[in-house]
């Protein structure tokens, strides 16, 4: 059995800082690696985890993204002095280069590659590379956001191409401020769906206001990424684990609490067979960034996720974000629609998805019990991602009771409740109109009282929903 989680990190990525003054910049800073490396040393993680060397990468791993034109610039920025430096960022957004950054940026890449060929070839389940410059925000011929080269990009091109990954999830939601906020980008709206083959596979998800906390990060899991990752049933999952939405940071001003992002991480966990890289991009809070970066590792080893207390109903403008996502993904993926079909494992991963987990999240129980009875009509997939997904809860105390189940049955359960990766479910298929409308009734029924049900601000009474907009 392959160990479970890599940890890729090496301090040379450390070794560049800006070098004048520049007050959109001064937040990007060495510190940002080694606390939180520092973190996962104290709390006993980084020693449980199996540490990857970090190699650089070579030009043609930064090609499968970026363009000649652009690598070649970026390869004389060692060879610049101050002037030389300043000019050449000029150039760009919200970045800065130093003598080192060409070098720091190429060990980013390495790192993310390392971790990816590790997971691929079966060394380790999942893992998480710690690396410096971020990349989220570079573009094909550009510079951006403290971004050099797009570093989770290339990995997904780099798998796509070694290994034969068919289908790669990597998700994404971002403050957007109706196009205020910086990069200020029309195409990281809601309705920019994606064209030619990507048509339907770009999904933007964008927060139009600041503060929004645990409960609308949760729902924005329930009723959209979720959804679409089960319908997708990816090979590979990567996370760009951005921890500037957590409380505190100065760039994203939101109110996210550390211990959401191991919940996060743990309901991605079960998609693709565990394979999971999470790579670092933002967060520049040196208190909330390291304690975000172990909620994350503890959740990749295999650790009970932390209580999640206080959830409510998400506020008005993240419903609204939702619902908008939702309309304009309708025509393309089958979970925001139903429509005649097969009844199979949709309706069951609709109503675990939709009900049973925005239920128990909220409902913050001490135990959860899961029964399964004979001629349930739940197959070992489905049933093993339940217990999975509910070992989110409850810090994961579980018992299951089991009634005349097959030894297949029994076999998986007992994988799952020991941590075991679950089968992949492949795709899902459509909602029936009888079960949407049995579950769809549900919701309705349940939402006035429990708020994570909730997927548009049509739902709420006026008097519910002007207590958070």
């Amino acid at each position: 059995m392959a160990a479970r989680t890599a940890l890729v990190y090496d301090e040379e990525m450390t070794r560049y800082k800006l070098l004048w003054v520049d007050p959109a910049c001064k937040v990007e800073v060495p510190e940002r690696l080694t606390v939180s490396y520092a973190a996962l040393k104290a709390r006993g993680l980084a020693a449980r985890c199996v540490a990857l060397p970090v190699r650089g990468a070579t030009d043609e791993d930064v090609l499968l993204v970026h363009s000649e034109e652009y690598l070649e610039a970026v390869k004389q920025t060692p060879h610049m002095d101050l002037e030389g430096l300043m000019k050449f960022t000029q150039q760009y957004g919200d970045v800065y280069f130093h003598p080192n950054i060409y070098h720091c940026a190429t060990l980013a890449i390495g790192a993310t590659l390392q971790l990816v060929d590790s997971v691929m070839t079966g060394k380790v389940r999942n893992g998480m590379a710690l690396v410096r410059p971020p990349g989220h925000h570079s573009q094909r011929s550009a510079a951006n956001g403290f971004c050099v080269f797009n570093n989770v990009a290339i990995a997904a091109l780099y798998a796509k191409k070694h290994y034969d990954v068919k289908r790669v999830l990597y998700f994404s939601w971002h403050r957007y401020e109706h196009q205020s906020f910086w990069p200020n980008l029309q195409e990281s709206d809601y309705d920019t769906v994606g064209k030619g083959k990507g048509l339907g596979f770009n999904i933007n998800l964008p927060w139009n206001k600041v503060g929004m906390n645990n409960s609308d990060y949760l729902s924005a899991f329930f009723h959209v990424l979720l959804p679409v990752a089960y319908e997708f049933s990816p090979d590979l999952v990567f996370v760009s684990a951005g921890f500037d939405s957590a409380i505190g940071d100065p760039e994203g001003h939101m109110c996210a609490t550390p211990d959401v992002f191991a919940h996060l991480t743990h309901l991605l966990m079960s998609l693709a067979g565990g394979k999971l890289c999470a790579v670092l991009e933002g967060g520049y809070n040196l208190t909330s960034l390291p304690q975000s970066v172990c909620q994350t590792v503890q959740t990749l080893l295999g650790d009970p996720t932390p209580e999640m207390s206080g959830l409510d109903r998400p506020c008005l403008s993240a419903l609204e974000s939702i619902q908008n996502v939702r309309a304009a993904h309708h025509q393309y993926w089958s979970c925001f629609r139903h429509t005649g079909g097969p009844a199979g494992r949709c309706g069951f991963v609709h109503a675990v998805l939709g009900l049973v987990l925005p239920l128990a999240y909220q409902y913050s129980p001490g135990l959860v019990l899961v029964a399964l009875a004979e001629g349930s009509g739940v197959d070992v997939a489905a049933w093993a991602q339940l217990t999975s997904l509910l070992q989110g809860v409850a810090q994961g105390r579980m018992l299951t009771l089991m009634q005349g189940c097959e030894e297949d049955t029994l076999r998986a359960t007992a994988a799952s409740l020991m941590g075991e990766p679950t089968s992949a479910l492949g795709p899902t298929g459509t909602l029936i109109p009888e079960d949407a409308r049995v579950l769809e009734r549900e919701r309705k029924r349940l939402q006035g009282r429990w708020g994570l049900l909730q997927t548009a601000g049509s739902d709420l009474p006026h008097s519910l929903y002007t207590q958070r907009k």
